[in-house]
């Protein structure tokens, strides 16, 4: 069963219409993937696009008979269940999976291997059962030459949930509104090229170079397209963060890769609440998160795991971001003590101004203003937009195009 939630937001893709549809009010967002107990993944070859107009092999999860996947499908399912995950390999090599913060794995078919049970190459099976004891956001990648198989693109999510919705893990203090998923790897063109020529012998992973960056396996502006549009087939996951002032947004972040990454989000710190599928708590299934971490940048280290609740109110900015007059009734979730305060500053005229994309013509949220004739708009609905990237600089490209890279941008819209 395939859970397909779209997010209403942005189509923004180089060298096709732009567009934006702003959906009012949000419902509590879902994380696409594949919610069962017993999945077929299939490693097969495929390619993916970028958007500077390359194609790459790669090799991916198949669900079952499908396309091979970047990442592999992201695998939801409940604290407490069994799961059982039969691997079958199309692949030229053999190939396994491992499963990192998950206890008691146990494996049928195939042969041993370093970390892992493996399936043969070209037609090998292997299952791999496990019970999801732990609530928490994981990962699952090979376990047969990680260093070259996980950049192939063998690697995928796990999210375990808590019998209670909308939490994160067994507490109330981390129920969230909204979430989404930011699974963080990067590419050498290089190894890939050479895999596809039939040239693997002159594969040599420690000159390892990446030049490309990814969230939930693309490069931005591509993380801002719908889920499963048809150009992307082999990338069927969006990362377009949204939500409303006040909301509780839960960051489910992966280091799926090789390198770290420091994923730096703008408007706010979010408070890192977990890491590894653990709370940060100082007496285990009592306290809560009571060891939580305040920040506004996250490292996702390689195999490692973070959740994180991130807010936004426009708190403390010292001006009204609705631009409302004294009088003028709070808004839902408004930060009161700056309620009817003045914009600081005069603006300029509208001939002294260069306009972006996302300005939706003044600086009040949800009030659209008047933009000059001709001015594309991607924002008409006056939402705030934030920009959330990598801070590596060197991230923020598409081989050495900017912009795109591990990048996405979070949407703010009015209640």
């Amino acid at each position: 069963m395939k859970t397909e939630t779209r997010n209403s937001g942005i189509i923004w893709r180089m060298g096709l219409a732009l567009s934006l549809g702003l959906a009012a009010p949000l419902a509590q967002a879902e994380i696409d993937g594949i919610s069962a107990t017993v999945v077929n993944l299939t490693a097969k070859s495929g390619h993916i696009a970028t958007p500077d107009g390359n194609s790459l092999l790669i090799w991916g999860y198949a669900n079952g008979s499908g396309v091979a996947q970047y990442p592999g499908p992201t695998l939801i399912v409940n604290q407490g269940t069994a799961v059982t995950i039969t691997l079958h390999n199309q692949l030229t090599v053999p190939t396994s999976i491992v499963f990192p913060g998950q206890t008691g794995v146990a494996a049928t078919g195939g042969t041993q291997g370093l970390l892992a049970r493996e399936a043969a190459a070209g037609g090998g099976t292997v299952s791999y059962t496990f019970t999801a004891l732990q609530p928490g956001t994981y990962l699952y990648n090979s376990g047969t030459r990680p260093d070259l198989q996980v950049e192939m693109g063998l690697v995928g999510a796990i999210i375990v949930r808590p019998p209670v919705a909308a939490r994160a893990y067994n507490h109330a203090d981390t129920a969230f509104d909204t979430e989404f998923l930011f699974l963080l790897t990067e590419m050498d063109p290089r190894f890939h090229d050479l895999i596809e020529q039939g040239r693997m012998a002159e594969v040599d992973t420690t000159t390892f170079f990446p030049v490309y960056w990814f969230i939930n396996g693309r490069c931005g502006p591509d993380t801002l397209a719908d889920s499963y549009v048809s150009w992307l087939p082999s990338q069927p996951y969006s990362c377009a963060p949204m939500m409303m002032p006040g909301q509780k947004l839960l960051m489910r972040l992966i280091g799926g890769g090789r390198d770290p990454h420091p994923f730096h989000f703008h408007g706010n710190n979010a408070t890192i609440i977990a890491r590894d599928g653990r709370m940060l708590e100082s007496h285990p299934g009592v306290s809560g998160p009571d060891l939580a971490e305040s920040d506004f940048t996250i490292t996702a280290y390689p195999g490692g795991t973070a959740d994180a609740i991130y807010t936004w109110t426009g708190a403390k900015l010292g001006w009204d971001v609705y631009g409302h007059k004294p009088e003028d009734p709070l808004m839902p979730n408004e930060y009161a003590p700056d309620h009817g305060k003045p914009f600081p500053v005069a603006l300029p005229t509208q001939q002294s101004l260069t306009y972006g994309e996302h300005f939706g013509g003044g600086p009040f949220l949800g009030t659209p203003g008047a933009l000059l004739p001709g001015t594309f708009n991607l924002n008409p609905d006056g939402a705030y937009m934030y920009m959330w990237h990598s801070h590596a600089e060197k991230e923020i490209v598409n081989n050495n195009v900017f912009p795109g890279g591990m990048m996405t941008m979070l949407m703010i819209t009015t209640p």
